[in-house]
């Protein structure tokens, strides 16, 4: 019975070329380690900039494939050392290939319920403690790379050249690809021909892989703001100036950014994160402090937004009959910021159909760009130098989806205490996609 449902289900499988045929059999039979390490990297997460086991482990297994592995690769502003993996193999004379997966956690606290579930604390970048959870799926992306890296290692008559695999911390503060390429990440290494990374994506079914081409997640801008008033007594409002009305005010002004001054063929999202003010019901503060993010697909709409939400926290000032002295502080981060995820065409259109043939046809869909941000991107250099593509990996149990989609109760998503992929479908389709469009990318002639 056991053997007649192994060749039903093989059956109904859809037709791959032989040599994804042997590269599947490749990744299956290291499948059960794979979801070990999965589960070891999910039960105990780590904080941005603060990676130190995970990227250990990283770094533990690539050499083990054969690879010449550099740790702590990276610098921060402040000059602090980052935990970034560099892992090369070198294959004789032909192209270069990086290929990036994400190190860290969010600070959430896990209620999946899994037996492998997170109970890790940690510290956020502002040095207050937090739990940890791999909420995004960077275990499941950590995972694959090892999985593509033994693989790749495994396949070298099938390839050449250099290839490149990094893992790189603090992708969840968008700070960690920036602090690698300025500790010289090309000048060290390499500058790679192609740039690939994958997210996994609680949308798709795990198996599955989804295709965006061009603009596929947006760019990402931190912006701090302090609405500064005069505080006072709770019971003499008059007397002051109350910053947490003011505050009110700003958040709902600012709504109308992108309804009203934005074209609505722009995508854009301007999202008021966190409020502080006050310390007890019966005080006017002085302050309330707002942290926002605004996404775009266009930096000529990023910059318009900008200059929005710093004329209108004048104008409210203003209104309010604040000082000058008093008037609000509107700042723009430098380093909490990320370009648009772009999807080089040529690269996609060249990858579809290595992807057809890994993963079967009905696998590999037309997916949709998101308002989401990644600092992916940045290792395309400015101005979109290196030909980069971004694949979304299937997540979710295809039954789970469907009633989901029957239902119109969402799965749960990502930054979701809730959220648990399906490690084994998603884990080897992102080992083989990924296998794949390198060994296309590096093939001998």
């Amino acid at each position: 019975m056991k053997t007649a449902c192994v060749l039903l289900l093989a059956a109904a499988l859809p037709a791959v070329d032989q040599k994804s045929a042997d590269l599947a059999a490749l990744v299956d039979a290291q499948l059960p380690s794979l979801v070990a390490t999965y589960k070891n990297l999910h039960q105990h997460p780590e904080l941005s900039h603060y990676e130190a086991r995970t990227s250990a482990l990283i770094a533990s297994e690539l050499r083990k494939a054969g690879y010449e592995v550099t740790e702590h690769v990276g610098v921060y502003p402040d000059g602090s050392r980052a935990y970034g993996v560099v892992a090369v193999i070198k294959n004789g004379p032909g192209p270069t290939v990086l290929v990036r997966t994400d190190l860290d956690a969010l600070p959430i606290r896990e209620e999946t319920g899994l037996p492998y579930a997170s109970s890790e604390r940690g510290r956020t970048v502002e040095g207050n403690p937090a739990p940890a959870m791999h909420a995004c799926g960077h275990d499941i992306h950590m995972t694959s790379l090892l999985g593509t890296g033994r693989a790749l290692a495994q396949l070298k008559d099938q390839w050449h050249g250099a290839l490149i695999l990094i893992g790189q911390p603090s992708e969840e503060t968008i700070d960690g690809a920036r602090a690698m390429l300025a500790d010289g990440l090309y000048e060290r290494f390499g500058r790679p021909d192609y740039v690939l990374g994958e997210h996994d994506d609680p949308g798709l079914p795990a198996g599955s892989v989804g295709i965006v081409s061009g603009p596929a997640l947006a760019s990402s801008t931190s912006v701090d703001v302090a609405i500064r008033g005069i505080g006072g007594h709770g019971a003499r409002p008059e007397a002051g100036k109350d910053p947490i009305v003011m505050a009110a005010e700003y958040i709902l002004e600012i709504q109308t950014i992108v309804s009203r001054q934005i074209p609505p063929q722009q995508p854009a999202v301007v999202t008021v994160g966190t409020i502080h003010g006050g310390t007890k019901r019966n005080i006017i503060p002085d302050e309330v402090t707002l942290q926002l993010t605004v996404r775009t697909y266009s930096e000529e709409v990023r910059e318009k937004i900008l200059d929005s939400l710093q004329r209108m926290a004048q104008g409210i000032a203003v209104a309010n009959g604040l000082p000058s002295d008093r008037m609000p502080i509107v700042s723009v981060s430098k380093t909490e910021t990320t370009p648009v995820t772009y999807n080089d065409p040529t690269l996609a259109a060249r990858l579809r159909p290595v992807f057809v043939a890994a993963l079967g046809a009905g696998n590999v869909a037309d997916w949709h760009p998101e308002m989401g941000s990644e600092d992916f991107g940045l290792f395309g250099l400015p101005g979109r130098q290196i030909p980069a593509f971004f694949l979304r990996l299937g997540a979710t149990d295809p039954a789970k989806l469907a009633e989901s989609r029957r239902t119109g109760v969402p799965v749960p998503g990502l930054h979701s205490a809730l959220f648990a992929p399906e490690p084994s479908p998603t884990i080897r389709t992102g080992v083989i996609g990924m296998s794949a469009a390198v060994l296309d990318l590096m093939k001998k002639q």
